[in-house]
Parts: C-alpha cells; structure tokens; sequence
C-alpha cells in the first residue's frame, strides 16, 4: 500500500490588509501518494501557487491541516522549517533567477546546495545528476553560456541535490519552447518512473494532458480531477499523438467532505438561471440539475 506524501484537509489561507481580506483557499482537500506525478492546473487567482508555497514551506495556512511527508507544517517551528525545506522539498523555479548563481559553474551551482546537507561526495552526485538532465558536456559552463531549456535543467539539478522526498515544480516549462518543454517533461517523467514525487503547477496544455493525474483548482477549492486513459499511459513519447487537442483523459467532478461539488461554468452557463436555485434529483443512479420550472 502506497505512503501518503501530501494530506491536506480543509485548507485554508486568508491574505489580510489594512482595508480587506482575501481568501486564497477555501477548505482545500488533497492526497497525494508517494510516487505520484501530479500536475495542478488553474486559472491565476485559482490558489493553485498558495497551495504549493505552502507545501514548500514558504507561506503558513490560516486554518485546516497540511502534512507532508509525513511532517505536521502547521506545528514546525522556525528551525524546524529550515531543516524541512532543506531535506524533504525541492523546487524548480519558472525565473530561473530563483535556482542559479550567475558567478558560478554548473557544477558549483549543483554542489552549493550540498553543502548545507551532510551529503557525502558531493561532486561524484552533481556530475551523475548533471548527467541525468543531460548537460554533462556543460559542467564548466557560467549561466550566461545556457539556453533558457539549459538553465532549467540545471535548476531540476540543483533541486534534486539534496534527494528531497518530494519535488515541487512552479510552471517549470512557462518560458521555454514546445521541443525543450518536451524535453524538460520527459525528465519529469523519467525521475517518476525511478520513484520520485513530483507536483507540477502548469498551464501548458499539453504537458498536462500527459500527466497522469491532473488536479483542478478553482476559488481556492479542487474542483475536478483528470486521470489519463489507460490506452495513453504507454505513449507519452509518441510524436503522432496531438497532445493539446486529443481526449487523453477522463475528467471527474469532485465531492468535498460536505457533499459539495463545484459545477462547471460551462454547464451552469447553458441552464440560463435567473439566480441561484436549481433543481436536483435521482434518477435511475444519476443526479439530474436542472433549471427549476417557471
């Protein structure tokens, strides 16, 4: 039985000024197993990166419970929270900015995390994982020497470096070409395949019609989940498929633990209601909505 990486339950962050409040999340619920490569899809405002700044350690919920591999963020203290977001997270930054050191090499910006850890040999593991993203022959390289597909290599190295238990990944392909967004998913995909927990946040259509579990936000709740095909999980590097336009996955409304679902705009659209009453019943095993009766 697989190990829970991320359990969120009923969470929620509330933004305050001088003159407001904003609530970012509203009751968020959310498992992630061990081993998963899930992707996080919303529009901006959604909550979608208040959600993974927090299952980084970089921002504090308001109110609900947030473990992640197995650590209770809610009860850390600040030390604490150092140690975890050196060992246990690691992130990959759209502004490659955020991951590279420009004074340094490659191969100096992979070992620097290092060496607030207790990892041993410490350039034997930046060469293999220099190796692994495929830049072995730029070790020696300054950023300045980099493609914006290189340098966001480089930054999957860098978070990998001190084998975090879990990688976080904030549109790690919203500033490079389709062909090195390929690139960049197919090393995503193989670090899952080698055991990796990996949440990616992405509007790249499609990246995430690849991704085998795709989970929607919407007004700081989860909205829907897409879960690929059972005929596509096999094909990820098929060249033939047209990944933004084909049906790859099935898509599921989500129930909260109150009974609640999130109906699509879409359909909530074409009933044309004069406000907000609908009518629901059951039929033959289905929940019929529709417009009440005038």
């Amino acid at each position: 039985m697989s190990e829970v990486m991320i359990q969120a339950d009923g969470l929620v962050k509330i933004y305050k000024t001088k003159q407001t409040e904003v609530l970012a999340l509203q009751g968020l619920d959310l498992t992630v197993e061990q081993g998963e490569l899930t992707a996080l899809i919303g529009n901006s405002g959604s909550g979608k990166s208040t959600f993974l700044n927090m299952i980084g350690g970089l921002d504090r919920p308001s109110a609900g419970s947030l473990v992640v591999g197995g650590k209770n963020l809610f009860t850390m203290t600040e030390r604490e929270l150092v140690v975890y977001k050196r060992d246990t997270v690691g992130f990959v930054w759209q502004n490659n900015g955020r991951n590279l050191l420009p004074y340094l090499t490659v191969l100096e910006n992979i070992m620097l995390p290092m060496h607030l850890s207790n990892v041993k040999k410490k350039r034997t593991k930046a060469l293999e994982l220099l190796e692994m993203v495929g830049l072995s022959s730029k070790k020696n390289s300054r950023m300045n020497m980099l493609s914006g597909g290189e340098q966001q290599r480089v930054a999957i190295a860098i978070a990998l470096a001190n084998s975090p238990k879990l990688l976080l990944a904030d549109e790690p392909t919203g500033s490079v070409d389709p062909k090195t967004a390929n690139y960049i998913f197919d090393v995503f995909t193989e670090l899952n395949r080698q055991g990796q927990t990996i949440l990616i946040v992405t509007h790249d259509v499609a990246l995430s019609k690849k991704v085998k579990r795709v989970v929607a936000i919407r007004d700081g709740k989860i909205s829907s989940e897409r879960i690929l095909k059972e005929k596509y999980a096999d094909r990820l590097k098929e060249v033939s498929i047209d990944w933004r336009h084909e049906d790859t996955q099935e898509e599921y409304v989500i129930m909260d633990k109150a009974g609640r679902v999130q109906i699509p705009r879409e359909i909530i659209g074409s009933l044309e209601l004069k406000d907000n009453k609908v009518k629901l019943e059951l039929q033959d095993g289905k929940v019929i909505i529709s417009r009440p009766e005038e």
